[in-house]
């Protein structure tokens, strides 16, 4: 246990110590950039989720998101979480970039489509608890996160990075220790990161027997009921801005060209 620790401690400070000097170079070149779009985990999670691409594209192409806002991403709890412009209306521009099934590995694969490109001054990611549920050990999650800050920061230096914590889900009570492990790594590792944060909603999701609080999820034991969502807009709106002036005048990105249809797991 302890020597899985101090790897995690050294690994977290690599990964901060990287994402700082990216902090100090040339952004990278444009959207448009091979060294992310070449790679085959890349083509291989656009192919995978075509359909939820394609709906945020479609999005898009009716009213572009003004740059300056706050983008939330993630997985099915992001993307069910219908009243969240509502519930954080003290933001101007909230934009909900959440596909259901994914992980912390496709953000940060698609960190670039779904967060750079909107300019936003603040994300918010919710992801991690389907990579353990997919064998990913806390570690793997951890790099996974660091590449989606990295990517983030080497366009946008001055956009702030949240981390939602990893809830406990009773579904996945099992995970429990690792999901514990992934929220203390990911911790651990905004705590050297500027102009970040980690957002602690699995402490308030356990009841006083330190389990999951069964009221806080639906039937399925995984997804959020409406006093669950209550929990999280209580615990978050405190660390969104009430309003700013936008990052950048850049021109706004044309929609996300879309390859062949495939498609996409739930």
């Amino acid at each position: 246990m302890k020597t899985a620790l101090a790897a995690a401690l050294l690994l977290t400070a690599a990964l901060a110590a990287e994402a700082q000097n990216h902090n100090a170079v040339q952004p990278y070149e444009s959207l448009d950039s091979t060294a992310v779009d070449a790679s085959s985990d890349y083509l291989a999670a656009k192919a995978r989720w075509h359909n939820e691409l394609a709906a945020f594209s479609r999005a898009d192409q009716q009213q572009f998101p003004l740059p300056g806002g706050v983008v939330f991403v993630g997985s099915s709890t992001v993307r069910m979480w219908k009243n969240l412009a509502q519930d954080f209306r003290q933001v101007p521009n909230i934009v909900n970039r959440g596909f259901g099934g994914s992980t912390m590995a496709d953000c940060s694969l698609f960190a670039r489509d779904l967060v750079v490109r909107y300019k936003p001054r603040q994300v918010l990611v919710y992801a991690g608890d389907n990579d353990l549920a997919e064998g990913r050990t806390p570690l793997q999650v951890l790099e996974s996160f660091a590449r989606f800050a990295n990517a983030v920061r080497a366009e946008l230096p001055h956009t702030r990075i949240s981390f939602i914590s990893v809830k406990p889900s009773p579904s996945r009570e099992h995970l429990m220790p690792l999901i514990r492990e992934t929220n203390n790594v990911i911790s651990a590792y905004l705590n050297r990161l500027p102009d970040s944060e980690y957002i602690d909603i699995f402490t308030p999701m356990l009841g006083a027997d330190g389990r999951p609080r069964p009221e806080l999820f639906r039937s399925d034991r995984l997804h959020l009921t409406d006093e669950g969502y209550r929990l999280w807009q209580s615990i978050i709106a405190a660390r969104l801005p009430a309003a700013g002036p936008a990052i950048s005048s850049a021109p706004m990105p044309m929609p996300l060209p879309m390859t062949s249809p495939a498609s996409s797991t739930p």
